[in-house]
């Protein structure tokens, strides 16, 4: 039985019994590495992954190349062995507290998760990313210090700081509201689409208005006080948060605590999901992100208002 907003998988994805420790032991016998890539059925990230990036020929040939590609369900249960311990798969991803689809766990060769790219990347960023782990490049480099060599796109150049509402750009523990820290760099398409058309929408100016935002270049050297009260600089300081992606919106409570982020991918619905989950409190209550975004969906519709995940 398919299930509704099921996409077929590659045929080149390798067919596994989830045992993960032995998954991993036959990727390095053939010079490769393990990615694990949890999906779920009807998910438009997983389908972009699928249709835009596996099915370029450079993309696919390159994934091939330098990894086993084993896939899991968010919901499954199949059982996962990882070392002496099972799951079920949904369990497994609980236990990983995944809360995006697609979201990828690239393992090395002693069963550790060397990157984990929470939601979908578009393909010149998630090429570049293969490269990155395919290459062991992570035992040399840092990945935003890779990004910032390799960085092939075309955008407008400039950092989309009109919408910062804090009292002190370099102050954060000044927010009177939840805080809504952007990381995000110049030259960054993504950055551009989030900012001259998602936050642009009425719907995104409403939530946008819960928050005290603020706007920062992942690779500024200018000082700040962080959240939480300590003074570094910018860069420093995403590299001290793991910042993989740009833009990456991290969320604040008003102790200065990290409580969500979304650092992937996301087109509007999702992105007024994510502002929408952690203003009204909903990450208080409901732990997992994916059941909150189906609830609100289903309140949306029942009010009559549409629901497009891709527009």
């Amino acid at each position: 039985m398919v299930n509704p907003g099921h996409e077929e998988h590659p045929d080149w994805f390798k067919v596994s019994f989830l045992d993960l420790y032995e998954d991993i032991e036959d990727a390095a016998d053939n010079n490769k590495r393990l990615l694990i890539y949890y999906y779920q059925d009807g998910c438009p990230y997983c389908k972009k992954l699928l249709q835009e990036n596996f099915s370029q020929r450079s993309i696919s040939d390159k994934t091939q190349k330098y990894f086993d590609v084993v896939s899991i369900n968010l919901w499954g249960d199949k059982e996962v062995t990882v070392g002496d311990r099972t799951y079920t798969e949904k369990e497994f991803a609980e236990a990983l507290k995944v809360q995006y689809t697609p979201t990828l766990l690239f393992f090395n060769e002693k069963n550790k998760i060397v990157f984990r790219a929470n939601g979908y990347y578009p393909p010149e960023k998630f090429s570049a990313l293969l490269d990155y782990i395919g290459q062991k490049q992570e035992t040399k480099i840092s990945y935003q210090e890779y990004m910032e060599k390799v960085n092939p796109q075309v955008s407008s150049g400039r950092l989309h700081d009109d919408i910062n509402s804090v009292a002190s750009i370099t102050d954060l523990t000044q927010a009177t509201k939840p805080l809504l820290v952007m990381l995000e760099q110049k030259k960054c398409v993504t950055c551009d689409e989030l900012h001259l058309d998602i936050l642009k929408r009425e719907e995104s100016i409403k939530l946008l208005s819960r928050f005290n935002v603020a706007v920062l270049d992942m690779w500024s050297e200018v000082m700040i006080k962080t959240p939480s009260g300590k003074k570094m600089k910018v860069r420093d300081w995403a590299k001290n948060l793991d910042v993989k992606y740009a833009p990456s919106l991290l969320f604040f409570d008003n102790s200065g605590n990290e409580v969500f982020r979304a650092d992937a991918y996301l087109k509007a619905f999702h992105t007024q999901s994510v502002m929408d989950y952690v203003s009204s409190g909903a990450y208080k209550k409901q732990s997992n992100f994916q059941r909150y975004i189906d609830e609100r969906a289903d309140h949306l519709r029942e009010q009559g208002i549409e629901v497009n995940l891709m527009e």
